[in-house]
This record gives C-alpha cells, sequence and structure tokens, in this order.
C-alpha cells in the first residue's frame, strides 16, 4: 500500500506556564509524532508526541526555548552511509512556542 500526502497534517501549540498543549493533529499521516525543543537556537531533545497532548520540557537551565511539533514524512528507504535518511525527513507541522527561563 502506498503512503499517500494529500492533506498537511497540521496542529497549534499554546503555552500554559512551562507546558505546551497540541491540538489533535488535522490532516495525520499516521506516521511518527515528536516535540522538539531548542534552546537558544541549538536542539536541545526531542520526545514523542503521539500519546500525549501535551509536554513539559524538564530542563531548567536560563535560554529561551522554543517548542514545535514535527510529523515524519516517508518517502523512501534511501539512506547515506552514515545510514541517515536522504529523501525522507521530519517536516514541522505547528506553531512554534516560546519561552524564556
Amino acid at each position: 500500500m502506498e503512503q499517500k500526502f494529500d492533506a498537511t497534517p497540521k496542529a497549534e501549540l499554546r503555552l500554559k506556564g512551562r507546558s505546551v498543549i497540541r491540538t489533535d493533529v488535522t490532516g495525520d499521516w499516521g506516521l511518527q509524532l515528536r516535540w522538539v525543543i531548542k534552546r537558544d537556537g541549538k536542539e536541545v531533545g526531542t520526545a514523542p508526541a503521539r500519546a500525549e497532548h501535551s509536554y513539559e520540557h524538564p530542563d531548567s537551565a536560563p535560554g529561551v526555548y522554543e517548542i514545535v511539533l514535527e510529523q515524519f514524512k516517508y518517502v523512501n528507504y534511501t539512506k547515506n552511509p552514515a545510514g541517515e535518511y536522504t529523501v525522507s525527513k521530519f517536516v514541522v507541522i505547528s506553531n512554534a512556542v516560546t519561552y524564556t527561563i
């Protein structure tokens, strides 16, 4: 069965304190869904987002944090010598929320 990308997945994020809450994903492809956390512009972590509609990053180091929701877009199995996908990739499907510690 072929994967179809008829609609672009979309979710809205909102911040409640340091917790991020997401809406249901519309146009969901059913593939891996994850939170991506950046501090001062550098990625500091990812966390699964499929099972839970909220997330609070435990890190309390000072800085500006940005969190977005990404979903994997599978195109094919092509990988480079390091084992990384060359065509399939994670795509941002939400707005970014930021907070400062």
